[in-house]
């Protein structure tokens, strides 16, 4: 349980410090420091996202940096997307969804390097 708290402390951190989406922080850590397979620390992880984002709204929104109209824009949409993929998820295996997942991150790690 203490471990699964930690995770929840580093992934809301990192979502509020760089604006990531918690799932960059907390799937890797789910499978790697909880032992989670991948469907289920996806899962997980949404859920908890949900609450991590609730608290980064508030916090952004008391500082005057929300803007409501284009994250109804943004997220909307992302919530029909959402559906999708987690359609598509159970068509998968959890190796594939790991190896995919890691090509995600590698490819984020190599572009924020060269910008």
């Amino acid at each position: 349980m203490a471990r699964l708290a930690l995770i929840g402390v580093v992934a809301g951190t990192f979502s509020a410090l760089f604006g990531v989406g918690g799932g960059i922080v907390i799937v890797p850590l789910l499978i790697l420091a909880a032992g989670f397979a991948t469907k289920r620390a996806t899962g997980t992880s949404l859920a908890a996202i949900g609450l991590t984002a609730l608290g980064g709204t508030i916090g952004y929104g008391v500082l005057g940096h929300l803007d409501v109209g284009k994250a109804l824009l943004v997220g909307l949409p992302a919530a029909a997307g959402a559906l999708a993929g987690a359609t598509l998820q159970q068509r998968l295996g959890n190796r594939v969804l790991t190896l995919a997942f890691a090509a995600l991150l590698a490819c984020i790690a190599v572009a924020l390097l060269v910008t």
